[in-house]
């Protein structure tokens, strides 16, 4: 169960399943409560979607005021639509907007780093081993869903961490619906070859169309890294369906904004240094 918050003026959503960490706090953002005009009314968190850079400058610094976490300490990686995985070692601020690094997933166990994703349609996925305090963040599209990423961030949490998987709690954001997301057959290829893809992949209507359901198939994954299934946490919002709340890239013809996802580590809890490195691709 997800349920619609505010800080300051910014509308969120939280996912239930976390309520009992009191380790973490997270957020999947609305486009609610920002400077930005036009096409990217009004929290566009991305500068590179075609918005005044000094709209997203206030736009940044409005959720760091309302969640009373200091701008230096969120991360947001350049998302590639593929599976490489960033896991964050020591070092000083991590504020990185624009930073150039290539990846679609953040893994941790440092306090004080709020680490993001950025969606206007794409999956966001959250994931916290509860006893270890580890959390992640990845970022579904469908290259990176059909490569496997969130199975992956899981496996990490397990091979490197020794996660159990009943400790390991997962919530699916707000993404596009599988109402709206009709694909063609080189995407469709992509999922037909998967296990279970009957369960996320739908006969569409016309020739060579199929009806793909992003946020099952994630949901898959996470089942298939043996997971309880109530651990599991789903938003049932469309982002197309609900372009009132959210950016949606489809929906928009392209020309719009993108919503920030993030989980941090409260400070106050207990951490180990990580021993593994910053880049951790799964081939």
């Amino acid at each position: 169960m997800f349920s619609v918050l505010q800080a300051g003026a910014i509308e969120y959503l939280q996912a239930s399943i976390f309520q009992d960490c009191d380790f973490l706090v997270h957020a999947f953002c609305t486009r609610q409560g920002g400077a930005s005009k036009d096409e990217y009314d009004s929290l566009n968190m991305s500068f590179h979607e075609g918005d005044e850079d000094n709209n997203v400058l206030q736009n940044w610094g409005r959720l760091a005021a309302a969640f009373a976490i200091p701008l230096e300490q969120f991360l947001v990686v350049n998302q590639v639509h593929g599976d490489n995985i960033f896991v964050i070692k020591p070092h000083g601020g991590y504020f990185s907007s624009r930073a150039e690094m290539d990846y679609d997933a953040i893994v941790t166990d440092r306090a004080n780093v709020a680490i993001c994703i950025k969606t206007a349609d794409c999956v966001p996925v959250f994931i916290a081993d509860r006893i270890k305090k580890i959390i992640a963040v990845v970022h579904g599209g469908w290259r990176g869903t059909s490569l496997g990423i969130t199975a992956k961030v899981i496996r990490l949490l397990q091979d490197k961490y020794g996660s159990s998987p009943q400790d390991i709690l997962a919530a699916i954001g707000p993404a596009i619906g599988k109402c709206c997301y009709q694909v063609d057959s080189v995407v469709a290829d992509y999922f037909y070859k998967q296990k279970g893809h009957e369960h996320f992949l739908f006969a569409g209507t016309g020739k060579n169309k199929w009806t793909l359901d992003l946020t099952g198939a994630n949901r898959s994954q996470i089942l298939e890294c043996d997971i309880p299934e109530a651990n599991i946490d789903i938003s049932d919002l469309c982002t197309m369906c609900n372009q009132d709340l959210f950016f949606s890239h489809r929906g928009s013809g392209g020309i719009t904004g993108r919503q920030i996802n993030f989980m941090m580590i409260k400070e106050d809890a207990p951490c180990r240094v990580l021993t593994i490195e910053d880049n951790y691709s799964v081939q």
